[in-house]
């Protein structure tokens, strides 16, 4: 199975690494193209994958293309692949915002075979989530294609394309949210007298552990809360400050506004 990657940025190159890292394809058979040469190169070295003189060479090449390009690019590039690119070729767009629908039509081809990917930047540590969103005319095999490749580096399932706005604000962008919230609780540890460097450390240890625990035991969110809140003990204590503070409604609140704005993108 021969695999194209048309962009060599960060996303890309977690995917190549996933796919190398379990066997998934071997790095002779993976070609990548990028006008960042730069990027390109460090890929090359880094992985001992191909390079594609130009994007149409990679298309023609393939059996599975990614497209990794930034969303004000994508049109330009398919102009440029859409007679190159074989039939039986699986298309995964990870391009943010751009339905399924205004790929297809900008391809201009009824049999296409298109997956649309809403993967995170967690994925660059092996711990993603992506949301797979195949169209018509990809079938089952297709997509358990798709989704072994994205599963070796995280974590991901088949959703209905009505969820990519939610799925943008839960795990698209949830990152920062979390990001912020070690931010906070860092500051606090350092404001208790602990070194900044530690206070990271324990801080994104306490939020990994965490939510590996909701993972692996299958506990709900609240019962796992409350196993950690003893009566009339800390842990109680700072939570209700939290809610006081309106931690949940604000979560809501920004979720909200995530949604709201990927879906006018």
């Amino acid at each position: 199975m021969k695999i194209g990657f048309i962009g060599a940025g960060n996303m890309g190159g977690a995917i190549i690494g996933g796919i190398i890292g379990n066997g998934i394809a071997e790095p002779a058979d993976i070609i990548v193209s990028d006008i960042n040469k730069t990027k390109v190169n460090e890929l090359l070295n880094q992985y001992h994958i191909k390079q594609g003189l130009s994007n149409e060479i990679v298309a023609a090449a393939v059996d599975i293309l990614f497209l990794c390009v930034k969303p004000n690019a994508i049109y330009s590039v398919i102009d440029e692949i859409k007679g190159s690119v074989k039939t039986e070729t699986i298309i995964v767009s990870i391009v943010a915002g751009q339905a399924i629908a205004k790929l297809e039509a900008a391809f201009c081809r009824d049999s296409l075979k298109l997956v649309r990917v809403m993967p995170n930047t967690p994925s660059l540590v092996g711990e993603g989530m992506a949301a797979i969103v195949p169209n018509a005319n990809a079938d089952e095999d297709d997509t358990a294609k798709v989704l072994e490749i994205f599963n070796s580096f995280g974590k991901a399932e088949a959703v209905s394309e009505q969820l990519m706005d939610a799925v943008t604000a839960v795990s698209g962008s949830s990152p920062a949210y979390v990001f912020m919230f070690i931010e906070a609780m860092a500051d606090a540890a350092v404001q208790g007298g602990m070194p900044r460097s530690q206070a990271y450390t324990f801080a994104a240890q306490a939020v990994l552990g965490s939510a590996k625990m909701v993972l692996e035991t299958g506990k709900h969110p609240g019962e796992l809360k409350d196993m950690v809140c003893s009566p009339a003990g800390t842990t109680i204590d700072a939570v209700a400050v939290l809610e006081e503070e309106g931690m949940r409604a604000a979560v809501i609140k920004a979720m909200k506004a995530c949604i709201d704005k990927s879906k006018v993108l």
